[in-house]
């Protein structure tokens, strides 16, 4: 017992100390080259401007799409899209045609949505375990979709959003069958019925019955529960818009382009990313067609938030390089990708299958760089 309680100190002191080292390392060479002073006053200022320019602006986003998502399901607008996509599901996909509802969800949502819908027995009951696995792949492929492409919309690029929504759609091919192949070859035995008995999965619905409420009560009611649940996401994406995207500014751009000093202005920084990213300059260049490679920035951060990777547009469009080309890679990547690496394991773990953890990331990882390229190339021939 001692030993192994020695064991925990030992590890916990040195995770300590190379955490130390890393964020010493990070942050000393930043106020080398920015100065500490100046440093401190563009993190403070450059996290300001996020959330009084960024924030609300994709808090109001989210907000209107959240109520127009919700009227979309109180007049019975997502179940006609779910019966109109479902014959599509199975030769795309490899899933029985009620997945297509999972991606309307995901896409007037966010990628949690599709766990809401696996974990019902009901609707479980539809899939072989491998396609059950599948769907964190699938639904995450499409999550916050109409946020990404109303924010796109929004740079004045409306055919260039839709040709990275087709890319997206690519990769949402490609990553749930990758998903499906990866769980068949290393669990042969998932090759089976998430529920045998199908009769006894079935639920009756107990909701309350629309013809007891009047029309303009049922349409006040999705508009402001709608707007809640913009504004409940609105608020979940503020941790990663502030953090993530401050810290991505800081080694994307470099300082005051007037002066060329730094003065502990908004969106400061040592250009480290774009630097690593010239050394193999011509890899973005002909894959995703990349004028500037500091737009790398965008697919890094929606790895991990694509509300943060959001963010960053305006800071892209007031430089000058968000053209029609970026705006459709970034609408494939971040769709696609839509903050994968954190609810992926989240989401795995929720149904049961922290083991395929791995597997499901590799399997998107490559989806999401074959949606950019896809989008990059399909935006040259109709453009």
């Amino acid at each position: 017992m001692k030993e192994k309680t020695g064991n925990k100190v030992r590890r916990s002191t040195v995770e300590a100390l190379v955490f130390l080292t890393v964020f010493i390392l990070v942050f000393g060479i930043l106020a080398h080259y920015m100065g500490g002073k100046n440093l401190l006053g563009t993190i403070m200022h450059t996290a300001h401007d996020l959330l009084l320019n960024t924030v609300f602006y994709l808090m109001g986003i989210t907000v209107l799409t959240g109520a127009l998502s919700k009227l979309l399901s109180e007049f019975g607008v997502v179940s006609m899209l779910e019966r109109i996509l479902r014959p599509l599901m199975k030769p795309l996909y490899n899933l029985p045609g009620v997945a297509a509802l999972g991606a309307v969800m995901t896409f007037l949502s966010d990628n949690p949505a599709i766990i809401a819908l696996g974990k019902d027995r009901t609707f479980a009951s539809y899939f072989k375990k491998y396609q059950l696995v599948s769907l964190t792949n699938f639904g995450t492929a499409f999550g916050m979709g109409m946020v990404v492409m109303l924010t796109m919309v929004s740079f004045g690029h409306t055919g260039a959003a839709f040709v990275g929504f087709f890319g997206a759609v690519c990769g949402s091919i490609i990553s749930t069958r990758l998903m499906q192949r990866f769980t068949l070859k290393s669990s042969p035995e998932m090759d089976a019925p998430v529920i045998e008995d199908t009769t006894a999965a079935a639920a009756e619905q107990t909701d309350e019955s629309v013809s007891e409420k009047s029309l303009f009560m049922r349409f006040l009611n999705a508009l402001l529960d709608g707007g809640k649940n913009g504004v409940d996401l609105g608020l979940q994406i503020i941790p990663g818009v502030l953090i993530i995207t401050t810290f991505v500014i800081l080694i994307t751009f470099g300082p005051n382009a007037d002066t060329g000093l730094y003065d502990g202005g908004i969106g400061q920084g040592v250009p480290v990313l774009p630097w690593l990213a010239q050394k193999i300059h011509w890899v973005f260049e002909w894959l995703f067609g990349f004028s500037d490679m500091r737009l790398i920035a965008f697919p890094m951060t929606a790895l991990g938030a694509v509300g943060a990777a959001l963010g960053l547009l305006p800071t892209f469009d007031a430089a000058g390089f968000l053209d029609g080309n970026a705006i459709a890679v970034c609408t494939a990547i971040g769709m696609c990708w839509s903050g994968f690496l954190s609810t992926h394991t989240a989401m795995l773990d929720s149904l049961g299958y922290r083991k395929l953890i791995s597997k499901a990331i590799g399997a998107h990882s490559i989806a999401g760089l074959c949606a950019g390229i896809i989008a990059h190339f399909a935006y040259l021939l109709l453009f």
